[in-house]
C-alpha cells in the first residue's frame, strides 16, 4: 500500500490535469474523421433520438454508479466475510487500476484524434459552435466505457483474489453497469461501436492485470517443491522445503 496510494493519486491528479488541459491538448481538427460500415450501421440501430438523455444517463451511470457501485459491492460482500477491516485497501486498488487505465485512454485519444460521430454529422460551418468543441475529436476509444469497465473488472479481479464467497455478485453487478454503459454512449450518439468495443477490452485489461500482476497471493516459501532429477538410466523425483 505505500506504492499503491501514491500511484493511485498521481494517476488521479493526472487525468484531472489532462481535462483541464483539454483545451491546449485535445487536436483542433480530427486525424480520423470517417467511419466504417459497421460503425455506421450500429450507430444507425442503437442511437437515441433523444441522445441528450443518453448521454447524461450515461454520465450518471458511469461517474455516479459505476464506483459507487463497484466500491459498495466490495464493502458488501467483505462484511459477509468477516473482512470489512480490508476495504481501505481493496478500495485503493480499484482506484488505482481504473485510474491508470484513464491515463492511457487520454493519452490515446489525443493522439488519435477521431472525430465523434454527432460532431461528423454536422456541416462544417457548425462543429465549432457545440457546447464543448475540444471533445470533437476525442471519440476513440470510449472514456466513459473504458472507465466502467476497469471498475467491473478491478473489483471482480481483487474479490476473487480474495476469495470472498460471493465474489460473481460483483462481476455480475460491475459488468451490467459498464455494459449498460456502454450501449448509452453509442445511443448518445458520443461513440462509434469500435470506440466502445475497444474501450471496453483495455479497460478490462487494465482492471484485471493491474491487481492481478501485483497483488495477486505469492506461494507460501515454506510450501514443499517438487521436482524431476535425471540419473543415468532413469531419475527421481524429489521434494524440498525451504525454510
Amino acid at each position: 500500500m505505500r506504492v499503491d496510494v501514491p500511484v493511485a493519486a498521481g494517476a488521479g491528479v493526472v487525468w484531472i490535469g489532462s481535462e483541464l488541459l483539454k483545451p491546449q491538448l485535445a487536436p483542433s481538427k480530427c486525424h480520423w474523421c470517417e467511419g466504417n460500415g459497421v460503425d455506421d450501421a450500429v450507430r444507425g440501430a442503437l442511437r437515441w433520438r433523444n441522445t441528450t438523455a443518453a448521454d447524461a444517463a450515461s454520465g450518471v451511470i458511469g461517474f455516479g454508479l459505476a464506483p459507487a457501485g463497484a466500491l459498495g459491492m466490495l464493502a458488501l460482500v467483505e462484511n459477509h466475510d468477516d473482512a470489512l477491516h480490508r476495504w481501505p485497501t481493496d478500495a485503493v486498488l480499484v482506484l488505482e487500476a481504473a485510474t491508470i487505465a484513464a491515463d492511457v485512454n487520454q493519452l490515446v485519444k489525443f493522439g488519435v484524434g477521431r472525430e465523434r460521430p454527432f460532431v461528423h454529422a454536422l456541416p462544417e460551418s457548425e462543429k465549432g459552435a457545440v457546447a464543448h468543441p475540444s471533445d470533437n475529436n476525442l471519440s476513440f476509444y470510449s472514456g466513459h466505457t473504458n472507465w466502467v469497465f476497469a471498475l467491473a473488472a478491478s473489483s471482480g479481479t481483487v474479490a476473487t483474489l480474495r476469495g470472498y464467497r460471493w465474489a460473481p455478485w460483483v462481476w455480475g453487478g460491475g459488468l451490467t453497469v459498464a455494459f449498460t454503459t456502454g450501449y448509452l454512449r453509442i445511443a448518445a450518439d458520443r461513440h462509434y461501436f469500435t470506440d466502445v468495443i475497444v474501450g471496453a477490452a483495455l479497460g478490462s485489461a487494465f482492471g484485471f492485470a493491474i491487481p492481478y500482476l501485483f497483488h495477486s497471493p505469492r506461494r507460501d516459501p515454506t510450501a514443499p517443491t517438487f521436482g524431476f532429477v535425471p540419473t543415468q538410466g532413469g531419475g527421481m523425483l524429489v521434494a524440498q522445503w525451504l525454510q
